[in-house]
Parts: structure tokens; sequence; C-alpha cells
């Protein structure tokens, strides 16, 4: 049995005004070519296929020709909720899509549900799966009186624990009744939405756990042959271990991942068990590339940026300014370096540099000593807003103090 375990695709992404639809669409594509050619059974995707509750039609589009196109193909999907799905988006048309040969389980519910059967590509049966969404407070305890935080953290996570263990129970029995008819020993698989201990994250993740749950300990998952997680962006073993696997998110979704490798994992399961985990290098659809140093120093790491870059896919770029004299008219300093260059400046940001960060914790600067349009470059340094609004804001500045002198001039005279 050969499954590709995937997650966090977040479809319909509005990152920064910029769509995210080809990438997607070329994610599908080549996810499709990997599928005939690497013999794959079952696609599992833990979590996150949409990136908010109401996707756009697009994004609901992907969606719908994944499934087509994998049963077509001959491959099963099992689809799992995660924290930024909506139950009510996932659970529409199950019956229809179960004739396609795709399960999905979008949230906690009678927890015989939650033990699916993943076929080989002859339709015998393959693994079983301990199919586990992001799971939700309220799913599975209630809040009681009196509690403290401490006291409802450690009652929701018994209560998850609890209902691993259950599923995984009943995992067990079906295994021991399927063995008995087809002669072999089916491995068992679980999965997750969720953080947990051990786990490496990244800003792009909202930090949304289980309930008020910070991380799972990672001696609480059942004993299954392997574990296939989702809801953390990084691809990653968890404490090391072979058989707990983060897959990460096959897009770089922020600018804090555009240096990782993003992957899918192809997980080889027999009747031993786990026998192997391989990555998958997924290529980069679209390149994206954060920048830091001062403008003096800008300028080699801007070409260095640029050389993924061409004129029909330029690289989105982040820029950092670490520069301690507050010039004015920054985003056109930066812009005026990027002329000729094929990338698009999506964002660009001041950072203060040590003595000047000093001096403010200090006490030695007051705003006496500061310019007005000093002090309105630092408030306009603090906000995240394109190169050309922030032109847009100084320009309005600029405009309004200007008329501003002009009228108290007009007075004095």
């Amino acid at each position: 049995m050969r499954i590709l375990h995937t997650s966090d695709w977040h479809l319909g992404q509005h990152f920064m005004g910029k769509t995210r639809e080809a990438e997607h669409q070329a994610l599908i594509a080549w996810l499709l070519d990997q599928v005939q050619a690497q013999s794959v059974d079952a696609v599992l995707i833990a979590g996150d296929i949409f990136d908010t509750g109401a996707p756009p039609s697009y994004a609901r589009t992907l969606y719908s020709q994944l499934v087509a196109r994998l049963h077509a193909a001959g491959v099963a999907l099992l689809l799992l909720g995660g924290n930024h799905d909506s139950v009510s988006v996932l659970e529409e048309n199950l019956s229809l899509l179960a004739c396609l040969n795709t399960t999905v389980v979008a949230a906690v519910g009678a927890l015989d549900a939650h033990v699916v059967t993943l076929p080989l590509r002859s339709g015998e049966p393959g693994c079983i799966v301990c199919a586990l969404p992001f799971i939700r407070a309220r799913d599975v305890v209630q809040s009681q009186a009196g509690q403290t935080a401490q006291e409802k953290q450690q009652a929701l996570q018994s209560a998850i624990q609890e209902t691993y263990q259950t599923v995984y129970a009943q995992a067990l029995a079906l295994q021991a009744q399927l063995q008995a008819s087809l002669g072999r020993t089916l491995p068992i698989i679980a999965t997750g939405h969720l953080t947990t201990v051990g786990a490496s994250s990244n800003e792009s993740v909202r930090e949304i756990y289980v309930g008020a749950l910070e991380a799972f300990p990672t001696n609480a998952f059942p004993a299954a042959d392997y574990i296939a997680l989702g809801h953390i962006h990084k691809p990653q073993k968890v404490g090391g271990l072979e058989h707990i696997r983060y897959c990460g998110s096959p897009i770089a979704l922020g600018f804090d991942e555009a240096r990782q490798t993003k992957q899918v994992l192809l997980v080889d399961l027999g009747e031993p068990g786990l026998q192997a985990v391989t990555a998958l290098p997924v290529p980069v659809f679209q390149p994206l590339a954060a920048v830091s140093a001062s403008l003096a120093g800008l300028p080699a790491l801007l070409t260095a940026a640029a050389a993924a870059g061409s004129g029909e896919r330029p690289v989105w770029l982040e820029v950092t300014v670490q520069d301690d004299d507050y010039l004015d008219d920054l985003a056109g300093r930066v812009e005026a370096l990027l002329q000729g260059l094929p990338v698009e400046t999506l964002r660009i940001k001041r950072q203060r540099g040590p003595q000047a960060a000093q001096l403010t914790a200090q006490g030695r600067e007051s705003l006496d000593e500061l310019t007005p349009d000093e002090v309105f470059a630092r408030r306009l340094a603090e906000e995240t807003l394109t190169p050309e609004l922030q032109h847009a804001l100084s320009e309005r500045y600029r405009s309004v103090v200007a008329r501003i002198q002009a009228a108290g001039e007009g007075h004095a005279a």
C-alpha cells in the first residue's frame, strides 16, 4: 500500500492582493503526474484544503477537479477537515463524493465513522485509518463550572487522547475481522490536524490549536504504524520519530516559508507495518523571497533574489530595510534599486538597528529631538503596507503639511 500524504493546501488563499490559483492549478497537475509515476494507491490530505470557511468559486472548482481526476486515475482520496475548513462546506455532497472514491471526515462525530478502510488500486483493502480531523473542544468535552484554565486544558487533552484510543480500539477490531477474511494483516494509520510536542512552527501558521491546547503530547497518540499530521507548514518528523510526520504545506504560504523545500510524503505500508517514508520535493510554481539589509547592502541581495524570476513569472518580494536614520520615501528608494529586475515587491518593512532600539528603550530620545517628518516615517514603518500605498500616504502627508505651512504663513502675513 502506497499513500501520498499531504496537507495545508489553503485553496483560495489571498496573499497580499495576489491569488494563488495558478500555483494550485500547477500543483494539482504535478500531483496527478506523481500519483501515476509513483504508483500511489490513495491520497490523504490532513486538513486545511481551503484557506477560509467561505472559499471562492475557483477554489471549489480546483477541489472538484482534484476529486474527479483522482477518481479517473483509480486512486482513493481521504480528506480531513482542518481549522481553516468549514464543516458544512466539506460535508456538501458526501454521497456523491463517496461514488467518486472520496471520503471526507470534516468533524468529530460518531466514533465508528472515523474508522476508514482505504483500498489498493485493485479495489482490495489496503490499510485502516483512524481518520480524525481538527478537533474542537466542543466536540469532545463539556465545560464545567469552576474549572481553572489549566483544568480545562487538561480535561481537553485527556478527552482527545481518549478519542484517539477509542477509535484505535475499533480499528484493531476491524483489523482482526479483515485478517480472518483476507488472510493478511492490514496496517493501521492515524491522522490529526493539531500541534504536537516537539513540532517546529512558523509565522504562517495561524496559532489555532485544539481548543486551548497548545501542544498534544506525542506519547498520547495510539500505537499506529504511521501518523499523518497536518496544521504545521514546515515538513518534519515529530520528536525524531520516523512514523509521526508533518508533511508541511506544498507551496510557501508566507515569506517565512520561502526558503523551505516543500514536499509531499510517499508512505509505504505492508503487513509488517511501516516500510518506508520518502519525501517527494514539490517544484516551486511561484518564487518568493525575503531580503533584509541596509540600503547599501540591498543591491547584491536583490540581484541574487531576482535570479529565480523571469518576465513571465517575477519573484514576489518582501524587503526589510535595516537603517537607523528613518529615511524619507523609503519605498521609492527601494523601488529605484529594483528597476529592471524580474521582481514584484509585495511588502517593504523598516527594521530599526540595535543602536536606535537601545536609545528608544533607554528613553534618550524624545519628540523634541524628532522632526514631524521623522515621526510620520516611524509611524508608517509600523504598518504592513504595499509600496504603492506607502508612497501614496507619504505624498498625502507632505501635501497636508504643505497646506498647514501655507495657511500659517498667510495668517502671519
